[in-house]
C-alpha cells in the first residue's frame, strides 16, 4: 500500500511539473521569426551610430540578447544573399549570384532544403510576408518552398515601371497573396505596416502551435517608402523615417509576443541582406566608416548588424565577436528546433552554443568572400582579411545621388587587393601584406581549398561542388 502511495504521489507530481511547463511554454517547441531588411547598413542602428533617428526596439532586443559584431550577409547583393539564407550555403554553390529580375529563367532548385521546408517537416506553420527574391516563375516561389503562406512581392520593389534609370523594361510590380497576383505596382509606402500587420495576425493564429515567420521587409532598399505615422519623424530625412518605421515593426512582434506569452520559446533573428547602396546618398544607409558598400566584398558591403534574442536563453546584453554569417542561420534554427540538416553538405554551422551563452566555442573560424558569377575576391579567418587583385564596383571618388536618384560608381574598377587587420583596421585602409608573409601563406592555403571546392573565376579554377540553380524551359 505504501509503495502505491509513494507511486501516486510520483506520478501526481511530473504531472504538476508538466502542467506547469505547459504553462510557461518551456516544453513547447521554438517558434522563430527570422526579419531580413534589405540595404541596411552597419550604421543604421543608434546602438552603432546612427545620427538624426533612434531604434529604441532594436537597442532593446539587443540589450536583451545578443549582438554579433562580426556578423556578414553570404553575399553583397539580394538573390544570392537569400538564397545562402534559405538553403545554408555559399550562394555560389547552389548556381546563385547577383538579383534575378522579372526575365530571369533560374531560381531556387526543388533539390535544395529551404528553412521553411526542414521546419515544415516538424509541425511547423510557416509563412513569408515581403520580399522573396529566389526565381518569380511559379515553381520558384514561396509555397513550392516549404512556406504555407505568402504575401508579397516577388523581386526588389525598384523593378517596377517607375525606376528612376531603367525606363521601359520593367513590367508592374506584382504583390502575391500565395500565388495569385492580387494587385500591381502596390504602395511601398504601406510596406512595411502591412507586412508587420500581417505577421501578427499570423502570430496570432498558430500561437498554440509552433511556427516559423520570414518577416523580409523589402526598405530601406530604394525607392523609399514610409506610412504616414513615420513621415517626418526623424532628423535624418525619408532614411531615418524608414527605419523609425522598422524599428516600431520589430517592437510590435515583440509586444504579441509578450502578451501571448510565447517570448520565451520564441527566437528572433533580425539582420539585412547586405550592406548600404551609398550611391543613394541621402536614400541609403551608412556604413559605420566600413569601406565601399553593397556590390563589394569589402566590408561595408557585407558586414551588416545582427542580433538574436530568446527570452531565457540568450542571456541578456551578450555582446560577441565571433564570425558570424548568414548560411550560419539555417543550421542554428535546424539545432534550436530539433529539425533535420538539409541532406546535401550546406557551408553553415550551428550558433546555438554561442546564444546560449558559451563564449568559448568558435563555431566558424573562416569566411569566403565570393561575388559576380563566382569570383572569390576575399577570405577571412575573423581577424585576418586576405583580398586578392580582382575588378569590382567602388564608390569613391563618386558624387552619390540625392532624393531617390542614383550618383556614381564604376563596376570595373581595379583593386590590387591586399592584407588587412579588421580587429585594428576595419575600413581596410592599411595593406600590411609585406609586414606578414606567413599569415598570407596560411590564408591562401584557406582559398586554394574554397577554390578546389567551390571553384573561383578569377584563377579559373571550375571546383568539384558547385550545383545547379532550377531552371525553366524556354
Amino acid at each position: 500500500m505504501k509503495r502505491v502511495s509513494i507511486l501516486l504521489i510520483a506520478v501526481l507530481s511530473l504531472a504538476c511539473l508538466s502542467i506547469t511547463h505547459a504553462a510557461t511554454g518551456d516544453d513547447r517547441p521554438v517558434n522563430v521569426i527570422l526579419i531580413y531588411l534589405d540595404d541596411m547598413g552597419y550604421g543604421d542602428l543608434s546602438m552603432t551610430g546612427s545620427g538624426g533617428f533612434t531604434t529604441p526596439n532594436l537597442d532593446r532586443m539587443a540589450d536583451r540578447g545578443i549582438f554579433f559584431t562580426h556578423y556578414y550577409s553570404p553575399q553583397a547583393v539580394c538573390s544570392a544573399s537569400r538564397a545562402g539564407l534559405m538553403t545554408g550555403c555559399y550562394p555560389n554553390r547552389v548556381g546563385f549570384s547577383g538579383a534575378l529580375d522579372h526575365r530571369a529563367k533560374t531560381g531556387i532548385n526543388k533539390e535544395e532544403e529551404t528553412i521553411a521546408e526542414l521546419l515544415k517537416e516538424r509541425g511547423y506553420a510557416t509563412a513569408i510576408f515581403g520580399k522573396w527574391h529566389l526565381g518569380c516563375q511559379e515553381q520558384f516561389l514561396p509555397l513550392n518552398h516549404g512556406f504555407d503562406e505568402f504575401y508579397g512581392i516577388p523581386y526588389s520593389h525598384d523593378m517596377w515601371p517607375s525606376h528612376p534609370d531603367i525606363r521601359d523594361y520593367f513590367p508592374p510590380l506584382p504583390l502575391i497573396e500565395n500565388e495569385q497576383v492580387i494587385a500591381t505596382n502596390p504602395d511601398h509606402s504601406q510596406f512595411t505596416l502591412q507586412f508587420t500587420e500581417r505577421a501578427i495576425e499570423f502570430i496570432h493564429r498558430n500561437s498554440s502551435k509552433p511556427f516559423f515567420i520570414y518577416l523580409a521587409h523589402p526598405l530601406p532598399h530604394v525607392p523609399l517608402g514610409v506610412s504616414g505615422a513615420f513621415s517626418g519623424k526623424s532628423e535624418h530625412g525619408m532614411y531615418g523615417d524608414v527605419m523609425m518605421e522598422i524599428d516600431w515593426s520589430v517592437g510590435e512582434i515583440m509586444k504579441t509576443l509578450r502578451e501571448l506569452d510565447i517570448e520565451r520559446n520564441t527566437l528572433v533573428i533580425f539582420t539585412s541582406d547586405n550592406g548600404p547602396w551609398i550611391n543613394y546618398g541621402n536614400h541609403a544607409g551608412s556604413t559605420a566608416g566600413l569601406r565601399e558598400g553593397k556590390g563589394t566584398t569589402f566590408e561595408g558591403g557585407q558586414r551588416v548588424p545582427c542580433i538574436m534574442w530568446w527570452e531565457g536563453t540568450i542571456p541578456a546584453g551578450t555582446v560577441t565577436n565571433r564570425l558570424a554569417t548568414g548560411i550560419d542561420i539555417l543550421p542554428t534554427i535546424a539545432e534550436a528546433t530539433g529539425a533535420p540538416l538539409p541532406e546535401k553538405p550546406i557551408d553553415g554551422v550551428s550558433l546555438l552554443p554561442l546564444l546560449k551563452g558559451d563564449d568559448t566555442v568558435i563555431p566558424r573560424k573562416t569566411f569566403f568572400y565570393y561575388y559576380r558569377k563566382n569570383n572569390l575576391e576575399a577570405v577571412t579567418d575573423g581577424r585576418w582579411k586576405l583580398v586578392f587583385p580582382h575588378h569590382g564596383r567602388t564608390y569613391e571618388g563618386f558624387k552619390p545621388g540625392k532624393d531617390g536618384k542614383s550618383g556614381g560608381s564604376y563596376e570595373n574598377h581595379w583593386f590590387e587587393g591586399g592584407l588587412y587587420d579588421l580587429r585594428r583596421d576595419p575600413g581596410e585602409r592599411y595593406d600590411l601584406k609585406e609586414y606578414y608573409p606567413e599569415i598570407i601563406q596560411r590564408l591562401e592555403g584557406l582559398a586554394a581549398s574554397a577554390r578546389e571546392d567551390l571553384g573561383d573565376d578569377l584563377t579559373g579554377v571550375a571546383g568539384k561542388n558547385r550545383r545547379e540553380p532550377g531552371r525553366i524551359d524556354d
